[in-house]
């Protein structure tokens, strides 16, 4: 099952739009983040060749994305990371095991399949009724890319120098269509690797051009 990351440039033409495809959500997001003390979701001026469009940034499979998730559980928790090729229930226990610190990590406590990272900084996922009817709790870019730099060396990653992104879908791709096959790694986390510079690639860009980050 494949899953499409799309930056959303979080532009005035495009949020002040009076036909603004994203404006229950973007109401959803700040009722959140003012109910947390926090500030809304930024909006920026249009900047032409600057913000970017509405566009896909990375594509991965589900089970890739779960792969990662349980590096991210076993890292913070201190536990011994191991290649596998599948889940299993393990990754399931870990999750039941560990679920308060699933619960404020950014990167697990995300639906597989909706919801969105802002570009507004806080320290865990907010989650309201509202928020959970629709696209899940919401994360913060900021603190998705400091998880994922966390992480990086145990996969043989350089935060500082990631290799270079994978190219994003050339089309959405439908939720029970196949992802794109990645290129090759021989690192024995490969599938970790690939939505590593998928979410890496789409954070970074998210924070330099003001937009939001949309799982779908």
């Amino acid at each position: 099952m494949a899953c499409d990351l799309w930056l959303v440039p979080l532009v005035d033409v495009l949020c002040h739009a009076p036909d603004n495809p994203f404006a229950e959500e973007l109401a959803h997001y700040n009722s959140a983040l003012t109910d947390a003390g926090l500030p809304s979701v930024p909006v920026f001026p249009y900047m032409p060749g600057l913000s970017g469009d509405v566009a896909p940034v990375a594509g991965f499979d589900y089970d890739a994305l779960h792969f990662l998730r349980r590096v991210y559980l076993l890292q913070v928790c201190g536990l011994p990371l191991t290649p596998v090729d599948e889940l299993g229930g393990d990754y399931e226990q870990l999750l039941e095991m560990f679920e308060s610190t699933a619960q404020q990590s950014h990167l697990v406590w995300h639906y597989d399949h909706a919801g969105a990272y802002v570009p507004v900084d806080f320290p865990h996922p907010l989650s309201n009724d509202e928020l959970l009817a629709g696209g899940g709790p919401l994360g913060s870019t900021h603190a998705l890319l400091r998880e994922l730099e966390h992480i990086g060396p145990a996969l043989g990653i350089d935060p500082a120098n990631p290799p270079a992104a994978p190219q994003p879908p050339s089309a959405p791709t439908e939720l029970e269509e196949a992802a794109a096959p990645a290129p090759y790694d021989p690192s024995p986390f490969a599938r970790e690797r690939h939505v590593w510079l998928g979410l890496h690639a789409a954070a970074t860009r998210s924070l330099a051009q003001g937009s939001m980050i949309v799982f779908s």
